[in-house]
C-alpha cells in the first residue's frame, strides 16, 4: 500500500483527474508516506480486454452514439471539398462550443526582472488579467541575438501538479526545487526542453495555464469548509506542495462544474489565456510574427490541440503526449484524464484529433509514445489515420507527420530533437 497515492496520482494526475476519481484521493490522502520517496510508478495498466468499457455495459451504447458515421463537421465528410470553406464553418462550429471568454485586449506587460544563464537571456514577465492574480511567465532567447527572430509558444504540462507551472519546463538557474528536478528527470530526460529549444535561436515564451502556479486556486480564497485542513503557509515546502497537489486534483469537478454554470468551458479559458499569451509574444520587436510555433506535452498536448486548430498565428504545431479519439475516452480512458480535456457536444462534430486538423494544410506533427498507458495504441493510430486523410484531402500530405516512439508517457531527448527539427524545418527554412 505505500505506493498507493503515488500510484493513483501518476495514473489520474499526468494530465488530470475527472470526477470519479475524487473519492479515491480522498481515501489514499489518509494513507501513510513511507520516510523515503518511493520509486516512479508505471504508467496506467493497459485494458487488454476491449469487450468491456470504463462505463459498464453503458459503454456500447455511448459509443454507437457516434460510431461508424463521420462527424458533421469533419474535412473527411463528403460535403467538404473546399478546404477553406470548411475550415471557416468547422472554426466557427467549434468555437461556439468552446464559448470562449472575452477576457479584453494585450494585456500590459510588466518586467519583473532581467539576467543571463547558460547562453541565454531571460526575462522574468508579468501580466494581469480581468480576473484573478497576475500570469507569470519566463522568456528566452540565445544572449546576445540580434534581429527578429522565429518564436516558440511553449506550453507546460499538467502533470498532477498545479503548484508549478512555467517552471516545469523551464530552467533558470543551476538550483532547481526538488519536485521540479523529479519532474524534468521524469518526463523530459532530466532537461529543461523551453530552454533547449532557445538554444537553436528561438524567443520562447512560457506562462503559466490557468490554475497552474501563479493562476493556481489559493486556499485561503476559497471557504474554509473546502479547504481540507490546509493552508497556504510554507508553500515551498515539498510536503505541502504535495498536499496541495491532492486538493487541486480533487477540486477540478468544482471548478469545471463552475465554469460550465457560467457559460464557458475549460478548453476555451485555456485558449482565451492562451492567445493573451501569444498576443505577448507577437508584439515584441525580437519577435518575427510570421514564424511562430507552439507545443507542448500531455496537458500543454491539450493546449497545442486547441490553440494550433483555432489560431492561424500558429505557423508550425508539435503535439506530444496527447492523440486519441473521443472512442478512445468513453470505452476506455476518460478516467486518466482532466476535465481540462472536453467540450460538450463536439464529438458531434469533430473527431479529437480534426480540432488540430482544422490548421491544415499548416505544418503539424504529433509524438506518441507506443507504451502511454494515458492512451490505448489502437486509438493513437487510428487518430494518426484520421489526420493523414484530413491533410492529404487537403492537399498537403507532406505537411503532416506522426511518429511512435517506445516508452511510457515523456518527451524525452530524441522526442524532443524530432519536435526541434520539425520546428526548424518549418520555421527557420
Amino acid at each position: 500500500m505505500k505506493n498507493n497515492r503515488r500510484n493513483f496520482l501518476k495514473v489520474a494526475g499526468i494530465t488530470g483527474i475527472g470526477v470519479a476519481g475524487a473519492g479515491i484521493l480522498s481515501s489514499l490522502a489518509n494513507v501513510p508516506q513511507p520516510a523515503s520517496e518511493p520509486e516512479p510508478a508505471a504508467d496506467p495498466q493497459p485494458i487488454t480486454d476491449n469487450s468491456q468499457s470504463i462505463i459498464g455495459l453503458y459503454g456500447p451504447w455511448a459509443a454507437s452514439l457516434n460510431e461508424n458515421k463521420i462527424p458533421a463537421f469533419s474535412f473527411r465528410h463528403e460535403k467538404w471539398q473546399k478546404v477553406g470553406k470548411w475550415k471557416k464553418a468547422a472554426k466557427q462550429r467549434l468555437l461556439e462550443q468552446l464559448a470562449i471568454p472575452d477576457i479584453g485586449g494585450v494585456p500590459k506587460v510588466t518586467l519583473k526582472k532581467t539576467y543571463t544563464y547558460d547562453g541565454l537571456h531571460i526575462e522574468e514577465l508579468s501580466w494581469q488579467l480581468p480576473y484573478g492574480r497576475p500570469t507569470d511567465a519566463i522568456l528566452l532567447k540565445p544572449e546576445n541575438a540580434s534581429g527578429r527572430l522565429p518564436a516558440i509558444l511553449a506550453f507546460h504540462d499538467h502533470g498532477g501538479n498545479k503548484y508549478f507551472g512555467r517552471q516545469k519546463i523551464t530552467r533558470t538557474s543551476a538550483s532547481r526545487h526538488p519536485v521540479i528536478e523529479d519532474h524534468q528527470k521524469e518526463y523530459y530526460a532530466d532537461l529543461a526542453w523551453a530552454n533547449e529549444i532557445a538554444k537553436r535561436g528561438y524567443v520562447v515564451l512560457v506562462a503559466d495555464a490557468f490554475l497552474f502556479s501563479s493562476r493556481r486556486v489559493l486556499l485561503e480564497d476559497v471557504p474554509p469548509q473546502l479547504r481540507k485542513g490546509l493552508d497556504d503557509s510554507n508553500p515551498e515546502d515539498p510536503n505541502n506542495i504535495k498536499s496541495y497537489n491532492i486538493w487541486a486534483a480533487e477540486h477540478e469537478h468544482v471548478m469545471a462544474k463552475s465554469l460550465f454554470s457560467a457559460g464557458t468551458t475549460w478548453p476555451g479559458v485555456f485558449l482565451a489565456e492562451d492567445q493573451k499569451a501569444l498576443d505577448v509574444l507577437c508584439a515584441r520587436p525580437d519577435v518575427d510574427a510570421s514564424r511562430i510555433g507552439c507545443g507542448g506535452l500531455s496537458g500543454g498536448g491539450i493546449r497545442t490541440v486547441f490553440m494550433g486548430g483555432v489560431d492561424p498565428r500558429i505557423k508550425c504545431a508539435v503535439c506530444m503526449g496527447f492523440m486519441t479519439t473521443w472512442k478512445d475516452l468513453i470505452l476506455h480512458k476518460s478516467y486518466t484524464h482532466t476535465w481540462m480535456s472536453f467540450v460538450p457536444s463536439t464529438p458531434n462534430d469533430l473527431d479529437f484529433p480534426e480540432i488540430l486538423g482544422l490548421r491544415a494544410p499548416l505544418p503539424t506533427l504529433v509524438l506518441n509514445n507506443i507504451e502511454d498507458g494515458l492512451f490505448t495504441l489502437s486509438e493513437m493510430r487510428e487518430s494518426d489515420e484520421i489526420l493523414a486523410a484530413v491533410y492529404k484531402k487537403a492537399g498537403a500530405e507532406k505537411n503532416y507527420k506522426c511518429t511512435f516512439h517506445p516508452g511510457i508517457h515523456k518527451f524525452d531527448k530524441p522526442m524532443q530533437k524530432e519536435a526541434f527539427d520539425w520546428f526548424d524545418q518549418w520555421l527557420k527554412g
